[in-house]
């Protein structure tokens, strides 16, 4: 049976309700719309680095990262000083007065970012920010129709949901007005492969004539994740943003990044995902990662852009937000400081040959994908026909957890495990992730 890595440290005793009384509560209490995982529900009460620890003190290898949003690892002390600093100093003031926090960690952002992509707007989540650039690209350009990808996940608030082309995130309401959703470009399932050298260039056209065909032939903007996190890990084909992109801007549209889940280094190559295609986007959009847990987001754009906003009056009360920008900057240095990047690099580069490996003895594993930390396993039940193997992914699932492993899963069956853990973990906890995943293929 797989072991955890040594790690020396030791959960705080915990004495507050149980896991049984927790659930009731949430039964009687809380939206039947929270969802929880596994079939028997556990509860976390404690995380350290990669590592969580339930009531009972028994720790487990984080690999989903609270949904791709721990990027420095639990509870990290740096960060942990950020935020109780300013929580003592002041909490909340609001942009309306002057503080330090928000001036800087926006320039430190910005300089992360390449071209003329230097003004940021801060918000709360990544459905804001999917709303505020949307809102500004239908601004800039006077345009209203945007193009969006079939499998893509860009939020669950009601003009996010437009973006969104999974039908198990969409109510039965009116929504989705002026926007159209272009294939997918999947080298696994499309009718383009990987041996196709102009496979992203065929996909792109796809934008091309959805422009020509269900607009007026212009649009606001094109807006795409620079690898599907929902949608089990896409990565798109060499050339395809940089042919999208072309269709998008002769369209007089803006070309938005949402890079919720592939920014901050999780690909180890580039800091942002659209830097694996060689593009540069008008607007980019951020999340999760980008305060390892606080609700922080933000938009990035350029000056001219930026400037639609001060044609009226556009506020967020929390956007800006002291602590949140004392845990942002904390974290973007924190980053820098340990070298994250290249880690996810090295354990990326680890797991994928080790998904590999296992794929050769499995049967179940079907097409393995992704660039550093951020990785996918899509389990078929046959090969030829890619059948999802759906309910295999859930036991597999459900095995991993038995065993002290955590993971996410994903696309539209839900046939595909998604590995998204802190880009904090080392080479001994992939490969215990790779013994678990083993171990839980076996059994099915």
């Amino acid at each position: 049976m797989a072991t955890l890595p040594a790690f020396d440290y030791s959960p705080m005793p915990y004495h507050g309700p149980s896991p049984e009384e927790v659930l009731a509560l949430r039964k009687a209490h809380v939206s039947p719309g929270i969802f929880h995982y596994y079939k028997r529900p556990i509860m976390i009460v404690e995380g350290k680095g990669q590592y969580l620890f339930d009531e009972t003190g028994r720790r487990y290898l984080d690999c989903f990262g609270g949904i791709v949003t721990v990027s420095v690892g639990h509870c990290h002390p740096e960060v942990v000083a950020a935020a109780n600093l300013q929580n003592e100093t002041i909490q909340h003031t609001t942009t309306i007065y002057l503080h330090p926090n928000i001036a800087l960690y926006a320039k430190e952002l910005a300089d992360k970012m390449p071209g003329d992509l230097k003004v940021v707007y801060f918000t709360n989540s990544g459905s804001e920010a999917n709303d505020l650039a949307m809102l500004m690209a239908r601004a800039y350009t006077g345009n209203f129709d945007a193009i969006a990808l079939r499998n893509a996940y860009h939020g669950g608030s009601p003009s996010t949901m437009a973006l969104t082309s999974h039908h198990t995130w969409k109510f039965n309401v009116a929504h989705s007005f002026g926007v159209q959703h272009a294939r997918m470009p999947d080298l696994y399932r499309g009718p383009f492969g990987k041996d196709d050298p102009e496979a992203g260039r065929k996909y792109a056209d796809d934008v091309g004539d959805l422009i020509r065909f269900g607009t007026s032939g212009r649009i606001a903007a094109f807006i795409a994740e620079s690898i599907q996190g929902v949608g089990g890990s896409v990565v798109f084909p060499d050339g395809y943003l940089m042919h999208a992109y072309e269709h998008a801007r002769a369209a007089g549209g803006l070309c938005i990044a949402d890079e919720v889940q592939a920014g901050f280094g999780r690909t180890g190559t580039h800091f942002w995902g659209f830097e694996t295609q060689g593009v540069i986007p008008d607007i980019v959009t951020m999340a999760k990662g980008i305060g390892n847990g606080c609700p922080l987001a933000a938009v990035v754009t350029t000056p001219e852009i930026a400037a639609t906003l001060a044609g009226r009056i556009h506020f967020n009360t929390f956007g800006g937000n002291p602590v949140s920008m004392a845990q942002g900057r904390a974290v973007l240095k924190v980053i820098e400081q340990e070298g994250l990047q290249a880690n996810s690099l090295k354990i990326g580069a680890f797991l994928t040959n080790g998904f590999h490996k296992l794929a050769e003895k499995h049967q179940l594993i079907g097409d393995v994908r992704g660039l550093g930390l951020m990785l996918g396993v899509e389990l078929v039940k046959d090969r030829g026909t890619k059948e999802p193997a759906k309910e295999e992914c859930a036991e597999v699932f459900e095995r991993c957890k038995d065993l002290g492993l955590l993971i996410g899963k994903g696309g539209l069956w839900g046939n595909t495990l998604r590995i998204k853990p802190p880009m904090c973990i080392h080479e001994g906890d992939a490969a215990f992730l790779l013994d678990v995943l083993d171990e839980a293929l076996s059994s099915i």
